[in-house]
């Protein structure tokens, strides 16, 4: 299976690899700036991040743009692409979660209070950091899965006269 997944990746044309690349950079800026993974005089943060912070965002962000590269002119088998969509922002929700501030973040701080965010979120991230990383994968794996999936090829109806 991963064997096949390489294969597909390396078939692809260099217009996906550029779009993987960018949306990987852009995941990187689109997480990493309002968590203050990267400093930043917009956002601010209350507790020092944690050691597996940047390890989780990478791996995030190159899941991530890996996932977007298979939306580039590639169609894919009925149903999948909306899976892959779903399980794709899910995945990208949870690192959000996964690596920021606990008492930074405005809907923890609102559902718990900052103790609570401390007391009960902040040990559940790691938590959410593994299921950001398995949900991303998942998106790929169902995303090249359908790229290499036997397509029917359509012949379009003579014109009638």
């Amino acid at each position: 299976m991963l064997t096949d997944h390489r294969d597909t990746l390396r078939a692809w044309p260099a217009r996906r690899w550029r779009a993987a690349t960018l949306a990987a950079l852009g995941t990187v800026l689109l997480v990493g700036l309002p968590t203050v993974l990267i400093p930043n005089p917009v956002f601010g943060r209350e507790i020092p991040m944690t050691w597996w912070s940047w390890p989780v965002l990478i791996v995030a962000a190159v899941l991530s743009g890996l996932l977007v590269g298979t939306y580039v002119s590639a169609p894919q088998p009925e149903g999948l692409e909306e899976q892959g969509a779903r399980r794709g922002m899910l995945g990208g929700l949870l690192t959000f979660f996964a690596v920021g501030c606990p008492v930074c973040n405005k809907i923890v701080l609102l559902a718990l209070g900052s103790a609570g965010a401390m007391q009960w979120f902040a040990p559940v991230q790691p938590l959410l950091a593994v299921a950001a990383v398995v949900a991303l994968a998942w998106a790929l794996h169902t995303r090249l899965r359908g790229e290499r999936s036997c397509r029917t090829i359509v012949q379009p109806e003579p014109a009638r006269t």
